[in-house]
């Protein structure tokens, strides 16, 4: 039996408008690409607000609306480790990694990979982004797009189960795929045609598309529920589940305190650095401090999600409990159940939360596609096959490629995925890319950092990455998760950011001993941060002694705090204080040099607000609070 749908004609006219309109702002964008430059990179044009706008609409995707939100209801307020965590990877992307992307002026990674080590590198580099884009990224999200509309919709959409005593509701297969063709058609036709151009505008419009309906969600549920505070009573009362709490046990099967402070930091340091669709809109930037500016931007952007999305998750499990306990309610479900339960229906409410899902699904697909077809056009087609291709060329071997692409994917998420799935989606596609993900990790920044790293180190190590990977989960399941004393402390199963941890320790190993005992190229040996970055000498060393003396105050505050001897907001307040002093002082004391701006006639202290380090200063530290006040 199905149920009756959400969706009245008034949110079907602001749902359907507010796509079409996202959508015609990009064909207009991308309709005057001319040259390969233009498709790719939106001919380094992109303003400051336009990169912060893609980069937190390329990677909140349902993904997150979603996926972070049943997290939430499933696990809890942990999950906001996935966004906090985010910005110590967007600082080394800010800082470390992209004044050596733009110095170079790359078009993708993996032409770094090689102008630093050789082809083999950039090779494997982009076979294996394409797998984590078109296979790991791309087919999920059709997936939850599609599942989320099919409950949303209702009616023939949707049916009733009994399922252990209680009510479910299954996803009729017969629309599940019609709306993942769907969404694949659309994001295809305006990514084919417009380029990165008219991904970077679209993805501008759906990332307000989603503040506005993850916003309008998260109020109308607190308001249910009587606000932030009267959740937080609940978890901590006889009847709550301990959902608010950002620490779990260390062998916690989804997120173990250990994993995340460790593994899941080192994930997002390959997320935010090295991630070729999440960099490329720096690369399109119209200079480097306005790349900059972006990336801090989307750093403030991202701390809004375990709020409106995670916290939302909690809350909706508390009332989930007190208003149907009779039904049973998945994970992935989560979101689409809650708007059906708090959202009025009749004033196009629901027709704006759900424009901001598809388009945030919308976004993260067009992003992928792009970013995929940039990868081959340039890492194989030209390097390849026709080194002399023209732009026309180009261009239309891109278009080519997106098309198989989104064929590949959608095939995938219609004949692999269930859309019935009672499983954490979001978790499990972070722990597919973690097989894949730490020998490249390991072999940009030594790259960067180390003048030493040799091609046959980064080559060995990206492949034995995949390979440590496998075998250390193997070794561990089968063998030492049986031993009480390990198992007690990791649990029977090892968890990815765990193992995660591991591999990335022998791949560094591995790099090192491999680069030590091969021969280096000189040449290749200065495209690294002090040379490319325009940094003094003692600059490395300067924020070496930076990073670790700041790691060694805050885990003595950590201590502190568990020890009871100060309290979490106490402690939140100390650590921000500290993080800000020294991103301030490296204004004052001109800890990196600027290399592009010119001098400018205006006050010292404009120059000091204009700086983006001062911005950053106040992210982190901001971040650091969070991590402290919410223990």
């Amino acid at each position: 039996k199905g149920m009756e749908s959400s969706l009245t004609s008034v949110d079907l006219v602001i749902f359907v408008g507010a796509l079409v309109s996202a959508m015609a702002i990009g064909f207009l964008a991308g309709r005057r690409d001319e040259t390969s430059e233009d498709y790719f990179l939106a001919g380094r044009k992109i303003p400051w607000w336009g990169v912060a706008g893609s980069i937190f609409g390329s990677n909140v995707s349902a993904n997150h609306l979603v996926g972070m939100m049943g997290i939430g209801f499933g696990v809890g307020f942990a999950q906001s480790h996935f966004e906090i965590g985010a910005i110590a990877g967007l600082m080394l992307l800010c800082y470390g990694f992209l004044p050596v992307y733009r110095a170079l002026n790359v078009f993708t990674l993996s032409e770094y990979l090689e102008k630093r080590y050789d082809e083999r590198s950039r090779l494997l580099y982009a076979i294996i982004m394409i797998l984590l884009m078109v296979v790991v990224q791309m087919v999920p999200a059709l997936y939850i797009g599609s599942r989320t509309t099919c409950i949303l919709m209702g009616g023939n959409f949707v049916e009733q189960v009994q399922e252990g005593g209680k009510i479910a509701l299954e996803v009729n297969y017969l629309y599940y795929i019609i709306i993942v063709l769907g969404l694949a058609g659309i994001s295809a036709t305006y990514t084919i045609l417009g380029g990165l151009k008219a991904v970077v505008w679209t993805d501008f419009v759906q990332s307000i598309l989603l503040l506005a309906g993850g916003l309008t969600l998260a109020f109308l549920t607190f308001n249910e529920i009587g606000g932030w505070g009267e959740m937080m009573a609940l978890d901590q009362g006889n009847q709550g589940a301990d959902k608010m709490r950002l620490y779990l046990p260390t062998n916690h099967l989804d997120l173990p305190w250990t994993g995340v402070v460790t593994g899941l930091m080192a994930m997002h340091c390959f997320y935010w650095g090295t991630n070729q669709f999440i960099v490329q809109r720096a690369l399109g930037a119209r200079s480097d401090r306005e790349a900059r500016m972006g990336i801090v931007a989307a750093g403030y952007l991202k701390l809004t999600i375990p709020f409106f999305a995670i916290g939302t998750g909690v809350a909706a499990y508390y009332l989930f409990l007190d208003r149907i306990p009779e039904r049973t309610i998945y994970s992935d479900t989560a979101f689409s159940e809650l708007v059906k339960l708090v959202i009025p229906l009749g004033y196009g409410i629901v027709g704006l939360i759900s424009a901001g899902v598809i388009g945030a699904i919308l976004s993260s697909i067009d992003s992928m596609m792009n970013s995929a077809s940039t990868i081959v056009t340039v890492d194989v087609y030209q390097r390849y096959i026709n080194p002399r291709a023209s732009d026309r060329q180009m261009i239309r071997v891109g278009r080519v490629c997106i098309v198989a692409f989104v064929v590949l994917a959608t095939l995938m998420a219609i004949l692999v995925l269930d859309p019935n799935s009672k499983g954490h989606f979001f978790l499990q596609i972070v722990d597919y890319q973690g097989y894949l993900t730490p020998g490249l990790l390991v072999t940009f920044f030594l790259g960067i950092f180390w003048r030493r790293a040799t091609g046959l180190g980064s080559f060995v190590t990206i492949i034995m990455g995949v390979f440590f990977s496998w075998v250390f989960q193997a070794v561990y399941d089968g063998c030492l998760g049986s031993i009480p004393a390990v198992s007690a402390y990791f649990g029977k199963q090892l968890n990815f950011l765990h193992r995660v941890v591991a591999v990335i320790l022998l791949c560094l190993l591995t790099h090192v001993v491999v680069s030590l005992i091969s021969k280096p190229d000189a040449e290749k040996g200065k495209l690294v941060w002090t040379d490319l970055g325009g940094h003094r000498p003692t600059s490395l060393r300067d924020l070496v002694i930076a990073v670790l003396s700041s790691i060694l105050l805050l885990g003595i505050l950590a201590r502190v705090m568990v020890a009871g001897w100060l309290t979490p907001t106490v402690c939140g307040v100390l650590g921000g204080i500290w993080v800000l002093a020294v991103f301030v002082g490296s204004i004052l004391l001109g800890f990196q040099k600027r290399r592009e701006e010119p001098a400018r006639d205006t006050s010292t202290f404009s120059l000091f607000l204009g700086d983006d380090r001062l911005w950053s200063g106040f992210l982190c530290s901001l971040a650091v609070f969070l991590m402290y006040h919410y223990y």
